[in-house]
């Protein structure tokens, strides 16, 4: 095309313009890039007098494709590029996860004297807060300063939630205090901060003194009341803005509750949740919420409530099938998993998170073959290259049926550099079958790469102990203990009255401390009648404050074992809770074996079904057996 005139030319670019507008507004790509391939065809584009280029750029940045975005900005002439475009492409770095080429930018754009704006420093305070980087953040904060926008709310705001992520909330407080008008956000900003870095009460001072309040800000709090195992509070603040001061819940906070929800295990607030989307939104529950759903109730342990969500759902995403599939695994259904697996392959296409489910429920329920074979076919079959998540998952299949030398071949073949999961895997499996060899290989390589794990000094000197290598196993003890180095105290919480209560190792501090010995004793002796022997392997290592890691006598060693934190929290719920209703106990790190075995006994001597939530599965423990069938 040969253009006739000047104001030809100028009408034609403003059409392009508007249209870029209308495609970046909509995200619609598609028209976005043919309308691109127009204006190359037409010659247009080589105008830069016509701003089509930076039109383009806009519509790239606002489709999140940064590549391309590049590319345009590159062909902009320097003399024809103003700030919006420098922000227009940092925001697209920022926002598209690669945050340090934002800054990058925000440097080559100092050295191209181009004028700085307000929204240029909200993307530089963006930035810095996904990296974590407080020192660039620092210096942005002066420049904000400098060129006079400490009255600009969005930027202080933006500078405040940087200094929140980098954990510096004084300087965030300075902020807030300094600055003349406040927004809601400003509030919520500082809000959110409190209840990270100085704790529910500060933060609820603060909630009581905002002039008005949002979702936001009530999510906020409410997701760190249940965090906490408030749930009375959560409950109490949750009724009064929803039914007195009238906020309608979005899907974004009843899902940010319902996560708050399962990381708890709160399941009673859980439900309550589930009942407002049913009853106050008048269309099908959003795909987020239902997918939430399923995930708070199967971390809950009610897994057959999970199902259930699951099953009525008109429409599933490949992440509402994950989450199915990663609930069941936790409760060691593998062939539930594999069933459900089959149906899903016939409706979406599945993706690594998928496989690392499904390899998890194998492995915790002993399904050696069919783990095997499916990973060995994630390329041929599926075209999904293993992730580590997926080498873990394998690992530690093969390696829980004593297939060690396979496992270790699969590490050492791995295209990418295995982490502590995968191996420390391999190292938990070659305790369980005596590999003191391999295991002091592996721990060679884990204390390299992370020399403060204590887990792994752990297990190691507890094999040597098993191996009659008492030196061995005492150097290891001193190595921690010279280093001031502890084992992570084993924590289980049980919920009761709308309130969790919390125990450890030996905990006399509960309230009711003196009642929950008492109903220990009378279970310890019930439990031995009916065929209940401490296992004192499980005591050779302990992590106690009272100076030594090591338990000589018999009778010390079976004293310790019958305090652990799990024993505590359940007689707790057997002296709280009516009888034959079920104990749901959450604990921090894996249940050890002579826990699993006396839980197993308790279950049948007093009639009452015991779920406990470990760190990576459920048992559920019922008239003497347990659902994992003693492989986990």
């Amino acid at each position: 095309m040969i253009w006739r005139t000047e104001c030809t030319l100028s009408l034609l670019a403003r059409h392009y313009r508007t249209l870029f507008r209308t495609c970046a507004r909509y995200l619609a790509l598609d028209v976005g890039q043919k309308l691109h391939a127009s204006v190359v065809n037409t010659g247009l584009e080589s105008f830069p007098n016509t701003f089509i280029r930076n039109a383009i750029l806009h519509m790239y940045a606002a489709c999140g494709c940064v590549l391309s975005a590049r590319k345009m900005f590159d062909k902009i002439p320097l003399s024809y590029k103003d700030t919006v475009d420098w922000t227009t492409l940092m925001g697209c770095y920022a926002h598209g996860r690669l945050p340090l080429d934002a800054l990058s930018l925000f440097v080559d754009m100092r050295k191209s004297n181009v004028p700085i704006d307000e929204f240029t420093m909200v993307i530089v305070f963006l930035a810095c807060a996904k990296l974590g980087c407080d020192q660039f953040g620092v210096q942005g904060h002066g420049c904000l300063v400098k060129m006079g926008f400490s009255s600009s709310i969005k930027a202080c705001n933006a500078a405040m939630d940087m200094y929140v992520k980098c954990g510096l909330i004084d300087k965030t407080r300075r902020i807030f205090n300094e600055m003349g008008a406040k927004s809601l956000v400003s509030w919520t900003v500082l809000l959110g901060g409190l209840v990270k870095w100085e704790g529910l009460e500060k933060a609820r001072l603060l909630f009581d003194q905002m002039p008005e309040r949002n979702e936001v800000a009530l999510t906020i709090m409410v997701a760190a009341y249940i965090e906490n195992g408030l749930t009375k509070e959560a409950f109490g603040l949750l009724c009064n803005m929803v039914f007195e001061s009238g906020f309608e819940l979005n899907f974004v906070t009843l899902c940010s509750w319902l996560s708050a929800c399962a990381q708890s295990g709160n399941v009673m607030l859980g439900k309550w949740v589930h009942m407002y989307a049913l009853k106050m939104i008048k269309h099908e529950i959003d795909i987020m919420v239902a997918t939430a759903l399923i995930n708070m109730y199967a971390k809950c342990g009610r897994i057959d409530d999970a199902f259930r969500v699951f099953k009525v759902m008109p429409q599933r995403n490949v992440v509402t099938w994950n989450t199915m599939l990663s609930g069941l695994a936790m409760q060691g259904k593998g062939d539930m998993v594999l069933d459900l697996f089959a149906q899903m392959v016939r409706e979406v296409k599945p993706d690594d998170v998928t496989f690392t489910a499904v390899l998890s429920a194998c492995s915790h329920s002993g399904l050696v073959v069919q783990g095997r074979h499916l990973f060995y076919s994630l390329e041929s079959s599926y075209g999904i290259k293993p992730s580590v998540e997926n080498y873990s998952c394998i690992v530690d299949l093969l390696g829980r049926a004593g297939h060690l030398e396979e496992a270790e071949s699969i590490i050492r073949g791995m295209p990418i550099a295995p982490n502590e999961v995968v191996l420390g895997s391999l190292l938990g499996s070659c305790s369980v079958h005596k590999n003191l060899e391999l295991g002091e290989c592996l721990m060679k390589e884990l204390v390299q790469m992370y020399p403060d794990n204590t887990e792994y000094h752990v297990l190691l000197s507890n094999m040597y102990s098993l191996a009659g290598k008492d030196d061995e196993a005492d150097s290891i003890r001193v190595v921690l203990r010279n280093r001031g180095i502890r084992k992570v105290p084993g924590m289980s919480s049980i919920y009761v009255g709308g309130q969790i209560h919390c125990f450890s190792a030996g905990d006399t501090l509960h309230l009711q401390s003196q009642e929950i010995y008492m109903m220990l004793d009378e279970m310890i002796q019930k439990i031995r009648v009916a065929g209940y022997v401490p296992d004192t392997a499980c005591q050779k290592f302990s992590g106690s404050d009272n100076g030594g890691y090591y338990s000589n006598s018999h009778e010390e060693k079976e004293q310790a074992l019958f305090t652990h934190s799990e024993k505590l929290a359940v007689c707790f719920g057997l002296i709280s809770i009516p009888a034959g209703m079920p104990l749901y106990i959450f604990k921090n790190l894996r249940i050890c074996r002579d826990c699993h075995s006396a839980m197993k006994i308790v279950s049948k001597v007093y009639n009452r079904e015991i779920v406990i939530r470990d760190r990576s599965r459920f048992h559920c423990f019922k008239l003497g057996s347990c659902s994992c069938s003693d492989y986990w």
